[in-house]
């Protein structure tokens, strides 16, 4: 499989499935800098858990928030679109944790009950709904399954950092990419990239309640060698950077992947 023979798959679902034979998930979040990203997605969520609570992990990927809670000795029911990222799940998978795996669609959380989870992820598939009938479905679903003073958390891909991270990988990228040149609206292919305030404007219409807007990897990305060679106290005081900064507003725009916290 390769971007153009992608590219000609019609079918949503079948996309989302056939994006994750060319995007290895299992390994994305292995790197110190990949790493910011999951790191500053825990401790958003560490913010609100307590022992006993219940998580719902809406399109999980090879399970990597899943696990780490797992591990912890939560209780998580996880769901999962892409036929890659339930093999790698699956493997990961071991007797004593307490996870539910179930392949299926966030727009479809028939197989859950209503005001069940305190706990609610939503990571992958506001990446890849293009219809803003499907993100409010899949949000409605959401908020039924969860409990009345469940927190819930969305991930985005923002939109106007991912032209300067293009630009870092592809010098003719200005020339040849895929964005409108009056716009800069990116071209939603094989995700679909959001700018902040068209994040607030989904959660807002879906009747979330935003607690936190966060940076959640901000330029790590593009910072990727350098923070990769850090030592691990050099790290550690990078992350702690990242934290101080990671929700002020002038950060929002320049990170790949964005964090939105917030309540029914």
């Amino acid at each position: 499989m390769n971007f153009e023979e992608l590219y000609q798959i019609k079918d949503e679902i079948e996309q989302i499935n056939k994006t994750y034979d060319i995007f290895d998930e299992e390994h994305r979040l292995s790197s110190k800098a990949a790493r910011v990203e999951f790191l500053t997605t825990v401790k958003y969520i560490e913010k609100y858990l307590e022992p006993g609570m219940k998580i719902l992990d809406i399109g999980a990927g090879a399970g990597e928030y899943s696990l780490y809670f797992a591990e912890k000795g939560y209780e998580v029911s996880a769901l999962e679109l892409a036929d890659n990222n339930i093999a790698a799940f699956m493997r990961r998978i071991r007797p004593d944790h307490k996870i539910e795996l179930i392949q299926g669609n966030a727009v479809d959380l028939s197989h859950f009950e209503d005001n069940s989870f305190d706990i609610i992820l939503m990571f992958g598939p506001l990446y890849h709904l293009h219809s803003e009938e499907d993100r409010q479905k899949a949000i409605s679903e959401a908020k039924r399954v969860a409990k009345k003073d469940a927190v819930l958390f969305f991930a985005f891909i923002g939109n106007d950092m991912i032209f300067i991270t293009e630009l870092n990988y592809d010098s003719d990228y200005i020339k040849n990419g895929d964005f409108d040149r009056k716009t800069f609206k990116m071209d939603d292919f094989p995700f679909v990239f959001h700018t902040v305030d068209g994040c607030r404007k989904i959660l807002e219409n879906g009747g979330i309640k935003i607690l936190h807007e966060v940076a959640s990897d901000g330029v790590s990305e593009l910072m990727a060698e350098k923070i990769n060679n850090l030592d691990d106290e050099d790290y550690e005081t990078y992350l702690r950077y990242h934290y101080y900064c990671c929700e002020k507003p002038e950060m929002l725009g320049r990170s790949n992947h964005l964090l939105f916290v917030g309540r029914m």
